[in-house]
């Protein structure tokens, strides 16, 4: 979750059901530990999966994950993915010092770490500013914190943008 040193505004816009802005996520979040508490965790050392229920909170530097339930798969020791699911997971992440946050939704929610990726799947929305995006199907490069939306193979799976102007007073 490196970025640029050169921040700017997130400007996310729609072209061909893909989604993309300029901003980064904090520079240091890939550098952090992940952080898990939850009510109950269990680890299954034969299939290097552990497994957390129970109001789990999740956070790696600026990100936090709020869900029911968070299964981790380890490669070599290493978190290789995060599955989350429950009565909507819900993910913030703040996308540089002084921007607005990008919150997120879902019923199931797969996170890669060394791949600075975040696939929401099934009833799956994300907000920032004035905008909010939905569909079935969103990937989150939080690295670069690109968005993309939909699948372009399948006119079933719709992706729906709100694009809200902005309020006079905030011009």
């Amino acid at each position: 979750m490196r970025r640029n040193k050169k921040p700017a505004l997130l400007c996310i816009a729609l072209l061909s059901g893909l989604f993309s802005s300029t901003s980064m996520a904090l520079e240091s979040d890939s550098e952090q530990p992940i952080t898990i508490d939850s009510n109950t965790a269990t680890y299954d050392d034969s299939k290097a999966i552990s497994t957390y229920t129970g109001n789990v909170i999740s956070i790696q530097g600026s990100i936090k994950v709020n869900s029911d339930k968070l299964v981790v798969y380890f490669v070599d020791g290493d978190a290789e993915k995060l599955v989350f699911t429950g009565n909507k997971a819900k993910f913030r992440q703040k996308p540089s010092e002084g921007e607005e946050d990008i919150t997120g939704e879902a019923l199931t929610g797969e996170y890669y770490p060394k791949k600075n990726l975040l696939i929401l799947i099934d009833d799956a929305t994300v907000w920032q500013g004035n905008a909010t995006y939905s569909s079935k199907l969103i990937e989150y490069d939080s690295k670069n914190s690109v968005v993309r939306a939909g699948e372009k193979s399948s006119d079933s799976k719709r992706v729906r943008v709100i694009l809200k102007p902005k309020s006079k007073e905030a011009k």
